[in-house]
């Protein structure tokens, strides 16, 4: 199958193995091979890498250029098909810079492996190059079969260390963003060559509800062009008091806050060319999973366990970091507060992972497919200080907390004053104190670390949510009142009209800027 989008991925301590392999101190060129398993969103294909294996003795020659032999070839197809992985074949120009492109050389010698090690394995080849500034580049062998064999482009190489998140942009598939006077101020912040890959970067915000909210709506301003969001509820009044840009007209309409979104990205997107989506899914049911294996970066803003689970699953066995974060209010039993608490995190290799850091419990994730998390009598049951029971929130603590995961996000990836991610932090709010979590290492016995990589053969986190399917069922049922079909058709209208004007607006301030 072909599929629109191509990615690779591997940890920060498989890329330091390979570098070490391939960079040498003579300046010669260097091969090696590795292993893969494939990780399969419904627009993307990623390969993961799952580890390294080096030559052995004459495997390999080294002279200028460099070659494999078909004995390595072959030991190495054998080892990945009992693996259940593919095959990657690495190679490096150590003075290149940026991503590399393939000599006549460089195709025929990784065709001449490729139907090999599809007929071993099952799987495409992928081959990888590593430059001297150590960015990579990376194809996919999956177009047609023996001398008609073709590559198809990654548009990225993703490797993911502890504490940041760097990625080798393919400038033909992926093109830089352009730049626009609506962007002058947050291009001045980091500089050009930082927006560049951060704007590139797609973005997923899981559960849009007050947290999410303002970081979607944050990311379209700061001009990310695949942004999308995820979520099955529904605007409704109670959420009004916490819900960024929600009205009483869109809790009337039933519409979705997925929708919101979309609509509100919309309207604060400042890049050019926005490629904005929003599902109304559950992450939980195997579509919203599928949707989230096509991002670089997924944000968890959700409230409930088996979200928090599934992303937690990916975070380790498809390599996309997860931040993720929440909000604890303590009100006084007779009215008052006191005190309240956010954190924010990240999951993924090297870190601590959400179940470990106490975001979610594992026996709570079968009380919530078993249905108990919403049964009425079941919550009045728990004990007043239960966290199942914790729902409080107030938009000024959730601005708080959103803050706190774009910080994250902008260490993860840019790295100000060359500090990355800082692991897990908690901010409390009576006496306004700062506190990093000494703990930032699963315990020993946590099944995800071992799961690193795992891909398509993660165990299978996803089933029938059917609060999600529920939810989705009312807002169909209400939407056949006459009147709330008339008041979305002329919503839709006005939101549209809105819009255009909107972007014609930008495009003459874009064009009044260039003269």
């Amino acid at each position: 199958m072909i599929y629109q989008r191509y990615s690779a991925a591997m940890t920060g301590a498989v890329h330091s193995q390979l570098a070490d392999q391939l960079l040498r101190s003579d300046g010669q060129e260097d091969v090696c091979l590795a292993t893969y398993r494939p990780s399969t969103g419904i627009e993307r294909w990623s390969s993961v890498l799952r580890q390294t294996v080096m030559p052995r003795e004459g495997e390999r020659l080294v002279h200028g250029n460099a070659s494999f032999s078909t004995e390595y070839v072959l030991r190495v197809a054998a080892e990945a098909a009992a693996d259940d992985c593919g095959v990657v074949a690495l190679h490096s120009h150590p003075g290149g810079r940026g991503w590399q492109g393939m000599s006549d050389a460089d195709k025929a010698t990784e065709a001449s492996y490729a139907n090999l090690a599809r007929e071993i394995t099952g799987l495409p080849l992928v081959g990888m190059t590593l430059a001297g500034d150590q960015r990579w580049s990376a194809r996919v062998w999956d177009r047609g079969v023996g001398r008609s064999i073709e590559a198809s482009p990654c548009e990225n190489v993703r490797v993911i260390t502890p504490d940041r998140l760097r990625v080798s942009w393919n400038d033909i598939v992926r093109t830089r963003p352009q730049l626009g006077p609506t962007q002058m101020r947050t291009v001045s912040c980091w500089g050009d060559e930082a927006q560049a890959n951060l704007a590139r970067l797609r973005v997923l915000v899981v559960g849009v509800g007050s947290v999410g909210m303002t970081v979607a709506v944050s990311l379209a301003a700061t001009g990310i062009e695949a942004l999308a969001t995820m979520d099955y509820d529904t605007v409704k009044n109670q959420n009004l008091d916490r819900l960024l840009g929600a009205t009483g007209l869109d809790a009337f309409l039933g519409r979705s806050k997925a929708a919101l979104s979309g609509r509100l990205m919309t309207e604060a997107a400042t890049a050019q060319h926005p490629n904005h989506q929003y599902w109304e899914d559950s992450v939980c049911e195997p579509d919203g999973l599928r949707h989230a294996l096509d991002f670089d970066v997924v944000f968890s803003c959700v409230d409930r366990p088996w979200a928090r689970y599934v992303l937690n699953t990916v975070a380790y066995s498809d390599l996309i970091p997860t931040i993720d974060g929440g909000i604890h209010a303590d009100p006084l039993p007779g009215g008052g507060m006191r005190g309240a608490m956010w954190r924010s995190h990240v999951a993924g290799p090297g870190r601590i992972c959400l179940a470990c850091n106490g975001q979610y419990h594992p026996s709570h994730v079968m009380m919530e497919k078993d249905g108990s998390l919403d049964d009425p009598t079941y919550i009045a049951s728990l004990a007043n200080d239960h966290p199942l029971r914790s729902r409080q929130n107030v938009s000024m603590l959730s601005v708080n907390c959103a803050g706190a995961l774009l910080g994250q996000f902008i260490s993860l990836v840019i790295g100000p004053g060359g500090q990355g991610d800082p692991g897990p932090i908690r901010y409390h709010l009576a006496p306004h104190w700062l506190q990093h979590d000494e703990q930032d290492a699963c315990i020993e016995g946590c099944p995800y670390p071992r799961t690193t990589a795992a891909g398509d053969f993660r165990q299978d986190p996803t089933g029938s949510h059917s609060e999600a399917e529920s939810e989705r069922g009312s807002r169909s049922v209400a939407r056949r009142n006459p009147i709330v079909r008339a008041g979305r058709i002329a919503d839709n209208i006005l939101v549209g009209a809105r819009y255009r004007l909107r972007r014609a607006a930008i495009r003459r301030l874009d064009g009044q800027a260039r003269r």
